[in-house]
């Protein structure tokens, strides 16, 4: 809001009324969200319900390995930031080579088993930034159809030409770069929307007999799976055969940052034509620090990785158990679909009411009648936690009624086929 400077007194600024918006961006937001808004939303923001007591379960974050907090990560914070008091904040592409950033990108690219990584401000940025120099018009992108919003989002910065195939369906991705050549495959590892775990081999093995190059965005597998928690690519052995991996750090290294991956040879192109590369500033010297250090913790942290698994195993099973159409995904994150938001913001009120607390999700992050609440698991959930989540799950039941939200109606109508 603009203010509007007292000459007379000390007292605070008065504000100044706005200046108008244009007919056509009122036209826009009546038409596109005033129903929605008021209606469905009831004039409040859809993420925002309840504030969660001090004894609730969160499940609402991703900090799939719980180290927020451990001592040796904010040790290495405070440290940086008691001896870089003369850092300058600049582009990220005036790190030199040796500069922390350019060690920590090093220590990141073999964490994955590639040549080179480049730090980003956000995994958002790191898609766009790669994607916008790999494809071009003349370029055809294969992009799963759940993909994540940063990846179509670079497809566009690219001006390259955007084909989505079904969702975990590498006959149908055979299919369409059959029909329009050689490009870009585009997927996540994990979908962060559902859980559900690509068949990446079978991706891999199509993009390869296709002649197309291969991103793999790891965001929500990068800490959790593989050796030392390297990623699926590394637990499935096909890190020589992906040829960029990219990766949010705001997931199981709980950071703000990302990054992707690329071989030697591209760099210097790269730096050169990667917007958000040359026009973002760089990390500071504090959360580098902080980054090193979780890669370090993240690495030693296969106690976690094995109680995430197993509360990831348990949880499902009593979801589904309980009639909650969940059959979707296999992983940490667990989408509840209830499917018109009126019906998901009942659910999230039925379950906040009761000390549980999920993350809704709707459009543009997912399509318009397929919105969620989504539960993320970490490694750190006691029995006690698990055990009061599967019961606000049972007794909610009733009320929300899983087994008649669109999605189990059209799992029923599909095995009856």
């Amino acid at each position: 809001m603009g203010v509007v400077a007292n000459k007379f007194t000390n007292s605070p600024p008065i504000p100044a009324a706005e200046p108008g918006l244009s007919s056509h961006l009122r036209k826009r937001i009546e038409t596109q969200f005033r129903e929605r808004w008021e209606n469905e939303w009831g004039r409040k923001f859809v993420t925002h319900g309840r504030a969660p007591g001090t004894d609730a379960v969160r499940l609402d974050g991703n900090d799939y390995l719980s180290v927020t907090g451990r001592p040796e990560i904010l040790q290495a914070q405070l440290d940086a930031l008691r001896h870089n008091r003369e850092f300058i904040v600049q582009s990220g592409v005036f790190q030199l080579d040796g500069s922390p950033t350019s060690r920590f990108e090093a220590a990141l690219a073999e964490y994955v088993g590639k040549q080179g990584a480049l730090l980003c401000q956000s995994g958002y940025t790191a898609n766009l930034g790669l994607i916008q120099v790999i494809a071009d018009a003349q370029t055809p992108v294969y992009l799963d159809s759940l993909a994540h919003m940063s990846l179509w989002e670079g497809v566009r910065a690219a001006g390259a030409p955007a084909h989505a195939f079904r969702h975990n369906d590498p006959d149908h991705l055979a299919k369409m770069a059959s029909r329009h050549g050689p490009g870009l495959v585009i997927v996540d590892s994990v979908y962060s929307t559902t859980g559900a775990l690509c068949p990446l081999e079978q991706i891999v093995e199509v993009a390869e007999a296709q002649g197309c190059m291969i991103l793999v965005d790891e965001s929500h597998s990068l800490g959790t799976h593989g050796p030392q928690g390297r990623g699926l690519c590394a637990e499935l052995g096909l890190t020589h055969r992906v040829h960029f991996i990219t990766a949010s750090l705001a997931k199981a290294f709980a950071g703000r940052a990302g990054f992707f991956t690329m071989p030697d040879e591209l760099r210097p192109y790269l730096m050169c034509h990667s917007y958000p590369s040359i026009f973002s500033s760089c990390l500071l010297p504090h959360e580098i620090a902080g980054l090193a250090a979780t890669l370090e913790a993240v690495r030693e942290s296969d106690a976690a990785r094995v109680s995430l698994r197993r509360h990831t195993q348990r949880m499902r099973q009593s979801l589904s158990d309980l009639g909650y159409p969940i059959h979707h995904g296999s992983e940490q994150i667990i989408s509840l679909e209830a499917g018109p938001e009126v019906d998901t913001l009942a659910l999230r009120d039925a379950i906040e009411a009761r000390g549980l607390f999920g993350a809704v999700f709707c459009a543009p992050a997912t399509s318009r009648n397929r919105s969620m609440v989504r539960l993320t698991l970490n490694a750190s959930l006691t029995d006690a936690e698990m055990s009061h989540v599967e019961a606000v799950a049972q007794e909610v039941a009733p009320l929300v009624k899983p087994w008649e939200w669109p999605i189990a109606k059209r799992q029923r109508a599909k095995g009856a086929e």
